[in-house]
């Protein structure tokens, strides 16, 4: 965010601030027009939060949708078929990219979703400068550090996640998906090569796994990073302070 422009010279100077003024002074969070503003960027950060899900939704049905017309299309050319495994080598490295650029949507999505929670958390915490007494009510976060960010998504730590979270997520899911299909694949293909029975299994299990680790591993270096290089403005004060809503948050 940018900082406040200065006043043009023709407009003089603001005045002092007065020493008991209310903390929303310091800020100019007590102008009349602040709380209109802020609450219109609060609906319009909902609002792109919620066309992201819906993106993603949309993006995983798409796919999802795609595989079953690729599945029905293989089982009607029937396995009988010589040209089986050319087919399917056709057919699926096609719906595998359609997959593939599906997780990398979804992951991408998840880290602009936590983009905008940390903005509504910092309108949040200019709801709290402004009367300071709604802070005891927000079960949501007010601040924009990984703490305050995981707070309003219900998490009771940081917002940043380990390789096992990520399958329970929607890229996670896609993910796993994608490495079935890269198992099949590697299987066809390996069975194109007449190669023994017992080893086209245990390579096609070791390409599934691989490759469901390597896009686990993807999304969590990718979404830890931008966590942690985001710049809080309003990080939460250290345990103990007044002002710290963790000792609030501890007794409920």
């Amino acid at each position: 965010m940018h900082e406040r422009p200065a006043l043009p010279p023709e407009h003089g100077a603001m005045p002092p601030i007065p020493a008991n003024a209310p903390p929303s002074a310091a800020t100019g969070l007590d102008d009349p027009r602040a709380l209109q503003i802020l609450s219109t960027e609060h609906w319009s950060l909902l609002s792109s939060r919620s066309l992201i899900w819906n993106e993603s939704f949309a993006r995983a049905g798409l796919f999802l949708s795609l595989l079953s017309a690729s599945v029905v299309a293989l089982s009607l050319i029937g396995t009988e078929r010589e040209d089986f495994l050319t087919f399917a080598l056709i057919l699926l490295p096609v719906t595998l990219f359609i997959g593939i650029a599906t997780f990398f949507r979804l992951d991408d999505a998840n880290r602009e979703e936590a983009l905008w929670m940390a903005a509504m958390n910092r309108i949040r915490h200019a709801y709290v400068t402004m009367v300071p007494a709604v802070a005891e009510r927000l079960v949501s976060g007010f601040t924009d550090d990984p703490m305050g960010v995981g707070r309003s998504y219900g998490l009771t730590g940081d917002v940043r996640y380990t390789i096992l979270h990520f399958f329970v997520t929607m890229p996670g899911m896609i993910a796993v998906v994608d490495a079935v299909i890269a198992a099949v694949i590697a299987g066809a293909a390996f069975g194109k090569l007449r190669m023994d029975g017992m080893g086209v299994g245990a390579a096609a299990v070791i390409v599934g796994i691989v490759t469901a680790v390597l896009l686990g591993l993807r999304s969590q270096r990718a979404f830890n990073s931008f966590i942690t290089r985001s710049t809080p403005r309003f990080p939460e004060p250290p345990p103990g302070t007044p002002e710290s809503p963790q000792d609030g948050f501890k007794r409920m």
